[in-house]
């Protein structure tokens, strides 16, 4: 019995909650037991390799609380240096939500995007992606572009090959013993931004790969209108 009571095909009950700090355009995102604060800061400032190009970027950082694990996460701060895992997915984040822009017409500001876990139960990173896209259409929605830079939604969803069956949307428990596991990003047209798939414990056919992929489109509808729901008001 998967978590949730849920079929093959289904996600975790997932919430959305905009404006969850005080200081910043952000929101608590809820995947099942996942949860992730993601907030977005924009600066009137770009790095140095694009100052005089009139054009903008978005970088993002990720981090787990030492109590979002069953076992405390050591901070990384503590160790002096970032693991390889965190640094892979925040650039995963990045150059996801890069994805979500007209870089031009955001003009020379560099958005930052920090994404928090306080609670992991799997898919901490597709949740992130999820929610720092709220977090950024909030942030851009208040500054009143002339010419708005946010051009597309961006959603994210794992899935995953268990005991021969695929799964949609893994928890731990389903990740850790996946015989392949994959994360699909897209924007709301259904083209994809990236894709990560592996073998953890077999290969796994073409058959089995488009399998996932199909679970996952049909998914991102869900996510796209909760999206919509909060920045479009529908």
């Amino acid at each position: 019995m998967r978590s949730f009571n849920r079929q093959f095909n289904e996600m975790r009950p997932i919430e959305i909650v905009p404006n969850y700090v005080k200081h910043a355009d952000s929101c608590l995102v809820v995947f099942g037991d996942t949860k992730v604060l993601c907030a977005a800061t924009i600066e009137e400032k770009v790095p140095p390799f694009l100052r005089g190009t009139g054009q903008g970027w978005l970088t993002a950082e990720y981090s787990l609380l030492p109590c979002s694990t069953e076992t405390r996460t050591e901070r990384e701060v503590m160790r002096g240096k970032q693991s390889g895992r965190t640094h892979e997915i925040q650039r995963l984040i990045g150059r996801s939500l890069r994805a979500s822009l007209d870089l031009q017409a955001l003009g020379e500001r560099q958005i930052k995007i920090d994404c928090d876990v306080i609670q992991a139960d799997g898919g901490t990173r597709t949740a992130s992606i999820c929610g720092a896209c709220v977090a950024l259409g909030l942030a851009i929605k208040r500054l009143k572009f002339k010419r708005n830079p946010f051009i597309h939604l961006v959603g994210a969803i794992s899935c995953g090959i268990v005991n021969g069956e695929p799964l949609l949307d893994l928890d731990y428990s389903e990740d850790s013993s996946a015989d392949v596991d994959a994360n699909f990003v897209m924007i709301d047209t259904k083209q994809l931004v990236e894709v990560q798939s592996s073998g953890e414990k077999s290969v796994f056919s073409e058959e089995q790969f488009l399998k996932m992929l199909s679970l996952a489109r049909d998914a991102m509808d869900h996510i796209f209108n909760l999206q919509k729901k909060i920045l479009l008001g529908r």
